[in-house]
């Protein structure tokens, strides 16, 4: 596993990305702290933050849609797979090096803070608690990001994709204020996010009848809570839309509480994309 950080650490700065994605981070950030810091005289950092979360739109693509396209892409992942070391191995050292990569900048920006306070009352708690949630908040769209590049080949297509995941992300909590909170809007909503699922399972197991259980076994699921009380359906959708927002989460930090189950909430979500990634890769290197 080190040998892949140090190598892909090596890689990233080798690689124009890695600048254009730290410079775009820190000008951003430069920018909201322009707007809100110095121009409006506010001391809260936290606000900055939020300000530039919507750049991770544009920021986790640069990042990740090298990172397994283009070992794909130049035929190299069956050489990385002939290693004596495990799948897992590979995408946590991965994953590893594109952290360094994005705490080096945050580094950076966690001193901004520290210059502001010596001039105004900061509340230092809130804007570090705020800083901290941002860089889990990052890895998790990170680990996202890692997910689609283990499904092709194609960079064009990667970064494509990846922005419209981090775009609904982005507005996921928006979104469902439209979202029908009627019972057949939710039985809608589930029987697409139901064919998405098996889809996923499909394409990892490389297996339709696990797809096909998947969808039934869920969809057995949904059947069973509409005949026991449909009223259980009412809403459901949007409240699952907004409870999984990651950037809802993230903004409870900004308003000046620290949520530790969000935090968990942000492991969860990595945790859950890497392991999606090694099975991803598991299923290319036993299958080819």
């Amino acid at each position: 596993m080190l040998a892949i950080f140090e190598h892909e650490l090596t890689m990233y700065y080798h690689s124009i990305r890695t600048y254009v994605f730290g410079a775009f981070l820190l000008v951003f950030t430069g920018i909201g702290t322009l707007m809100y810091n110095i121009n409006a005289s506010i001391a809260n950092f936290e606000y900055v933050l939020s300000f530039i979360s919507i750049t991770f739109i544009i920021l986790v693509p640069i990042l990740t849609m090298r990172i397994m396209t283009e070992e794909r892409s130049q035929k190299t992942d069956q050489l990385l797979f002939s290693l004596p070391i495990s799948t897992t191995e590979i995408v946590i050292g991965k994953f590893l090096s594109m952290m360094i990569v994005f705490l080096i900048p945050m580094a950076i920006v966690s001193i901004y803070p520290l210059i502001f306070s010596r001039f105004g009352d900061v509340y230092l708690p809130t804007s570090y608690g705020t800083i901290i949630a941002f860089v889990f908040l990052g890895l998790a769209l990170m680990s996202m990001g890692m997910f689609v590049s283990c499904l092709t080949e194609s960079q064009g297509m990667a970064v494509g994709i990846c922005i419209v995941l981090m775009l609904f992300a982005y507005y996921c909590d928006t979104l469902a204020e439209y979202v029908s909170s009627t019972t057949a809007g939710s039985v809608i909503g589930l029987a697409i996010l139901i064919l998405a699922l098996a889809l996923i399972v499909r394409f990892l197991t490389k297996s339709n009848l696990a797809g096909i259980l998947t969808a039934a076994v869920c969809a057995a699921a949904v059947l069973i809570a509409y005949l026991f009380d449909n009223t259980i359906l009412e809403g459901l959708l949007p409240n699952v839309m907004g409870n999984l927002s990651l950037f809802t989460r993230f903004n409870t930090f900004v308003n000046g509480v620290f949520d530790l189950t969000a935090l968990v909430y942000f492991v969860s979500v990595i945790v859950f994309f890497l392991f999606l990634c090694v099975q991803a890769l598991e299923k290319r290197r036993y299958n080819g």
